[in-house]
């Protein structure tokens, strides 16, 4: 027996009316997921940043019993240590970004072509971004260890260190360039590497499924006209890559900047690796400032959005010039 839907005036639905009944009921169920799992902690973080609350007061006074205030924000952004945190989380998420697609588009260039063992070099090179960030941030600890790590073992033993680097918790030293006294901040170039080369991987394979995608009569055409590997590479290769690293860019770019595990669990924040993430941590868990920590949040997630705007208006102004 056939059911026959109807609507409300009791004539029968036509098909574009049950289609979009239907694909209201499909939807419905990631719309729910939607609101509970994203839109319900936007909101309440948003409610939270403008409440004068604190852990310790949190049981006599409770959520909706603080006063409302505008003083967070204000004490975030007039924090001693905001503006060097922010220049961190910038500098840690472009060239961190930049660095793990280099290294992607690297790796994938090498294996592009077939040779033998190739099948195990790719799975080689997905170690890093599956293995459980504890488990390789402890390896890294390790190796950069000043007494007891092989990196510093092989610095004085081969390349003549004249004592171990503190990799993770030195803040700066200076190096001599061309006779100039140069500072580099030793921890955070650490992190940096260690984030770069962690997710290189991803886009590894983004990159390597395009490349494998490019027709092969292109790159043979500039052989027999004698391209050289470099103007292949500028003149055939990039322009069928550049999508894709666009997209690599977009996405690098925001997980990095919101990037709290890694940093924590190498250098804890310390010698000048603090990011903004690692400062949200530490308002709520070492302060017990929740409305401080919901604020800082908003202040991050802001200036997210307002750099992505300023890509995505450029990106657009960029596809409209002929």
């Amino acid at each position: 027996m056939r059911m026959r839907l109807t609507a409300r005036g009791g004539r029968p639905l036509t098909l574009a009316e049950q289609e979009n009944r239907a694909g209201l009921i499909f939807i419905t169920p990631t719309v729910v997921i939607v609101l509970i799992a994203v839109v319900v902690p936007i909101l309440w973080t948003i409610f939270i940043a403008f409440r004068e609350l604190r852990l310790r007061d949190l049981r006599a006074v409770g959520i909706f019993g603080s006063t409302f205030t505008l003083d967070n924000f204000v004490n975030v952004i007039t924090s001693r240590g905001f503006l060097d945190a922010m220049t961190t989380t910038v500098i840690y998420s472009v060239v961190g970004t930049l660095l793990a697609i280099g290294l992607g588009l690297a790796a994938a260039l090498i294996v592009w072509r077939p040779f033998r063992g190739r099948t195990i070099v790719r799975a080689s090179m997905l170690l890093p971004y599956v293995t459980p960030v504890v488990a390789v941030t402890f390896i890294w600890s390790v190796m950069l260890d000043p007494n007891l790590g092989i990196v510093n073992a092989l610095g004085k033993d081969v390349l003549g260190w004249e004592k171990p680097i503190p990799f993770l918790s030195q803040r700066a030293a200076d190096i001599s360039i061309l006779g100039f006294q140069v500072e580099v901040p030793v921890a955070l170039i650490t992190v940096i590497v260690f984030q770069a080369w962690r997710y290189f991987p991803f886009a590894f394979l983004f990159l390597l499924a395009r490349l494998q995608a490019v027709p092969a009569d292109l790159d043979e055409a500039a052989r027999v006209d004698g391209a050289t590997p470099i103007q292949r590479f500028r003149y055939i290769l990039l322009p069928q890559l550049a999508g894709v690293i666009g997209l690599l860019v977009v996405l690098r770019f925001i997980w990095t900047f919101n990037e709290f595990d890694d940093i924590y669990l190498l250098t804890g924040g310390g010698a000048g690796t603090e990011v903004v993430s690692v400062g949200i941590y530490n308002q709520l868990i070492g302060r017990g400032d929740i409305g401080s920590a919901a604020a800082l949040s908003l202040v991050l997630a802001a200036l997210l959005c307002i750099l992505l705007l300023i890509y995505f208006r450029r990106q657009s102004r960029g596809e409209a010039v002929p």
